[in-house]
């Protein structure tokens, strides 16, 4: 896929246009947006320029940005050297030229500057509507600003906002209670946590001080958080920094498309039985992994691997995690949790993102038995299941069951994954379609053979379907994945005005 200028693309999109393809076009040949019964605010806040120019001064300068611009220039106009980028995520100015640009800020950024949510659509500042395939990172999955979540937390802020769980209240009592009603089996004790990271590292604590072993057990191209026990489970060097990470390892990962063993999971969890042999007392904590690898390019475990990991590891006296921060909560259409989908039921199990609809929120459910372990010492969490927060949670379960999301995501999704795999079949450089509801991966390749990373290629097509109006993920430990996780309220007519908008960059 070469680089595409704006006209190559209005070229491109009329001939799917005019090949059949169920979308309304604009005079101009591009796809038009589904009609939406929505008029964004007036923005009258800080320009983009302006809010780049403070990010880089007051905010951490590990921030990336998914998107920029080709020229990048200072603030005061002054002739400071221009920088060209043609990358997008975790592109860096070279090390010679960032005190420069430190000194002079850059100005054109250019970055989107999201101002207000609806739905399944996002606006910047100038109003202009994108249809949002991406959720914050699989994280809005009722829809932005859903009236229902809203109205929860801003009835429960009127009332309070905060006092501490030492003190009786309601509100997480009944969420957690509903919480535990989504799970199988005995796992009923909820520990609510403020992110991901931070429920990952409860749960490995708790697998640790349950069993009395150390070594917890994870996946390849795994990504569980970037806290100290996380970022030991984390296996892509691109998430890690040289810190002490002790008593994790990390087993073949069961990838059907790029793993050694293709789809036989027995092969794969050879290497689990020879980690606990070989590199362990015979006896592990847990064994932690994700359904489908989120931030590590949607990829699925081969069917059967976890039955056949979970069954190894109980048998070492571990326990088996479930990371549910982003497949959990409907996402996967069919289940409401993506262990689900493997016919397993694990000890204990995490989950974020999804949980709040975008509220700082995240939570460890376990058995009565393994939760007894934090009763050795004085455990607690300040934020954790404040009523500000589990309010929203509730109305979160409630809107789900409602509007029947699961049931749409699994509709819409699987709608979606044809059509993308029709794609594949016509396009060389879509060299994968995998995924289950609204969970879905693209891999571009240049090569399907050699399965060569389209690294650059992909980041092109992200900033053409930015421009266009459609916005989606990226990842992958190469970073040429394309991460399909809109709201889970996306609907067929979205489906298919993507579908059109991703085959226009890929031809």
């Amino acid at each position: 896929m070469m680089q595409l200028g704006a006209r190559s693309l209005v070229r491109r999109f009329s001939r799917l246009a005019a090949a059949g393809a169920p979308a309304e076009t604009t005079s101009a040949g591009v796809p038009r947006m589904p009609a939406f019964d929505h008029v964004p605010l007036p923005y009258d806040g800080p320009s983009a320029a302006d809010i780049a120019r403070k990010r880089a001064e007051y905010l951490s300068p590990s921030l990336f940005h998914f998107y920029s611009k080709p020229v990048r220039r200072s603030v005061d106009g002054s002739n400071a050297r221009r920088i060209h980028i043609d990358r997008c995520v975790c592109e860096r100015v070279p090390r010679s030229l960032r005190a420069e640009v430190t000194v002079c800020i850059v100005a054109c950024v250019l970055q989107l500057n999201i101002v207000e949510g609806k739905r399944q659509y996002l606006y910047d500042e100038h109003g202009r509507r994108y249809l949002d395939a991406f959720a914050g990172i699989a994280t809005v999955c009722c829809g932005h600003c859903h009236p229902d979540v809203v109205d929860a937390i801003t009835r429960q802020a009127k009332r309070l906002q905060h006092s501490t769980v030492l003190y009786l209240n309601h509100v997480i009592a009944d969420f957690a209670e509903a919480l535990a009603s989504k799970l199988p089996g005995d796992l009923k004790v909820v520990f609510f946590t403020n992110s991901g990271t931070e429920a990952n590292e409860l749960a490995i604590l708790m697998a640790r001080l349950y069993t009395g072993s150390h070594d917890i057990i994870s996946l390849r191209n795994s990504y569980h958080g970037n806290a100290a026990g996380t970022m030991g489970a984390t296996a892509q060097k691109n998430w890690k920094f040289n810190v002490i990470q002790s008593g994790v390892h990390h087993a073949v990962n069961p990838d059907p498309y790029r793993g050694a063993f293709g789809s036989d999971a027995e092969k794969y969890v050879r290497d689990v039985q020879e980690i606990i042999e070989f590199g362990t007392t015979g006896q592990v904590a847990g064994f932690i992994s994700e359904a489908i690898q989120g931030v590590g390019g949607i990829v699925e475990v081969s069917p059967g691997y976890l039955p056949l990991a979970y069954d190894k590891v109980r048998k070492a006296g571990g326990l088996c995690i479930a990371d549910e921060v982003q497949a959990g909560f409907a996402r996967v259409g069919s289940h409401f949790w993506g262990f689900e989908t493997h016919g397993v039921v694990p000890d204990i199990v995490t989950m974020a993102k999804g949980i709040g609809n975008g509220i700082p929120l995240g939570a460890v459910v376990t058995t009565p038995e393994v939760a007894q372990v934090l009763t050795r010492r004085c455990y607690f969490n300040t934020f954790g299941g404040n009523p500000l927060c589990t309010a929203g949670g509730l109305a979160v379960l409630e809107v789900l069951e409602k509007e029947r999301l699961q049931e749409n995501a699994f509709v819409v999704g699987s709608y979606l994954k044809d059509r993308l795999r029709g794609l594949q079949e016509k396009h060389e450089i879509i060299g994968d379609v995998r995924g289950t509801g609204f969970m879905l991966g693209i891999e571009l390749v240049t090569d399907r053979q050699l399965k060569t990373p389209a690294k650059d290629e992909i980041c092109h097509a992200m900033e053409h379907m930015k421009d266009m109006g459609v916005l989606v993920g990226k990842g992958g430990f190469y970073g040429n994945v394309f991460r399909i996780t809109p709201p889970l309220c996306f609907t067929k007519e979205d489906a298919g005005t993507l579908v059109i908008y991703i085959g226009g960059v890929c031809l």
